[in-house]
């Protein structure tokens, strides 16, 4: 009895341990369907609106803008909501030209690192750029007082409490470490295919 389970077990880990190619392809099409959903999603105004915080509190980001923070905290809008003084203020920021390059960047990454699965070489570029962008968005922990639970007199504010738009960026660590993977598996492809 206890060979015959030992013996399922290791066939259960043989066949697990087969599956790591599979995975390494289904990063690559979770950084897809991540990248190309949210990069469409910067052509709707309410995500340009939403991601003024992150940009216009960023050392590396906020020369995008016309305005510099925290003038952007009288202009916020609610997802679905309109008011076309904000509206045109927005406008003004260049807020939904810098979402639209954005979301055409992010999409263009998710695409390179989905192709990877045919092209090594290419699929090296978008990990490499899915890495860059991802270390982008984490820096925002640093940079985004929003990130943030604020002191409202609960008591309960300040690291390592996370907002909503907090909790949305640390979840980028894990698409960071796929990317790493990505890396890795793209750069063995691309040193086979020049050792021949």
């Amino acid at each position: 009895m206890k060979t015959k389970l030992q013996s399922m077990f290791v066939a259960a880990l043989t066949l697990a341990a087969s599956t790591q190619k599979l995975g390494i392809n289904l990063i690559r099409v979770a950084i897809l369907v991540i990248f190309v959903w949210i990069g469409g999603l910067k052509f709707w105004n309410y995500e340009a609106e939403g991601i003024v915080p992150f940009v216009a509190n960023s050392p590396f980001m906020s020369f995008f803008y016309t305005h510099s923070a925290p003038e952007y905290k009288e202009y916020k809008l609610k997802e679905g909501e309109f008011d076309a003084v904000k509206h045109e203020w927005h406008k003004e920021n260049n807020t939904y030209g810098f979402s639209h390059g954005l979301g055409i960047l992010i999409m263009t990454i998710g695409v390179l690192t989905f192709l990877g699965i045919f092209w090594p070489k290419v699929g090296l570029v978008g990990a490499g750029l899915a890495i860059i962008m991802t270390l982008g968005t984490l820096s925002f922990l640093v940079t985004t007082p929003e990130v943030w639970v604020p002191d409202l007199g609960s008591g309960e504010s300040g690291f390592p409490l996370l907002t909503g738009a907090g909790r949305l960026v640390i979840k980028d660590t894990a698409i960071l470490a796929g990317a790493i993977v990505i890396l890795a598996d793209s750069a063995k492809s691309v040193l086979k295919q020049l050792k021949k």
